[in-house]
């Protein structure tokens, strides 16, 4: 199956009565093309400047398959990122079954079209769990470039999600192997609000 990448919309809540999407949830293809400028604009070699501050962040809005591209290009094992996203969708497909058919709380009629609400969502959630593999890939390769060329701060103006990606990078930073103790602070200049990635130190590991 060729892996496609598109906007599908937040995470679907399917009951017995419809469908309905938890905007707490969004879609993770909203934050891919700014996790993709990020990557852009720290493709350099190591430098003794270890402070890394990204005023022109380039705006341009790329389609799939070019996030596609580039993913592939920054990732460090994207066949593995995009691996199983049927086998994984039909995991969500069952696991959601299964818990419907053993609700005694609910008559046969909204069982059964619960059930067939849950089956007409199979490529909606597809869809949601292939653009959430894709973010994961892009925010680990975030993580393999900081490490890399020992950035010890990233300052990115805000707009654009830059901030919203940032944040998310402080969890996958302190998974990361080593693990960094990231916190992100917001600054303002000139007018201009700015968001600090600070990797601090290492964390300690636990042994």
């Amino acid at each position: 199956m060729e892996m496609k990448l598109k906007y599908v919309g937040a995470k679907p809540n399917v009951s017995g009565r419809g469908v309905s999407f938890n905007q707490s949830k969004p879609d993770r293809y909203t934050f891919l093309n700014a996790a993709v400028e990020l990557l852009e604009a720290l493709s350099f070699e190591p430098t003794e400047d270890k402070k890394i501050y990204l005023y022109n962040v380039e705006g341009k809005e790329r389609s799939g398959s070019e996030l596609i591209t580039l993913l592939k290009k920054h990732c460090a094992n994207p066949e593995e990122a995009f691996a199983n996203l049927q086998e994984k969708t039909n995991a969500l497909i069952e696991k959601y079954t299964n818990r419907v058919k053993e609700n005694d709380t609910i008559s046969t009629d909204e069982r059964r079209a619960w059930l067939g609400n849950i089956e007409i969502m199979r490529d909606y959630y597809l869809q949601y769990i292939t653009n959430e593999s894709a973010y994961q890939c892009s925010l680990n390769a975030l993580a393999d470039k900081i490490h890399r060329s020992h950035i010890e701060e990233v300052t990115v103006p805000l707009g654009r999600n830059h901030g919203l990606v940032l944040s998310h990078l402080v969890d996958v930073l302190r998974d990361h192997k080593p693990p960094y103790d990231a916190t992100l602070s917001i600054e303002a200049k000139d007018g201009e609000s700015f968001g600090k990635l600070d990797m601090n130190r290492a964390a300690p590991l636990n042994l």
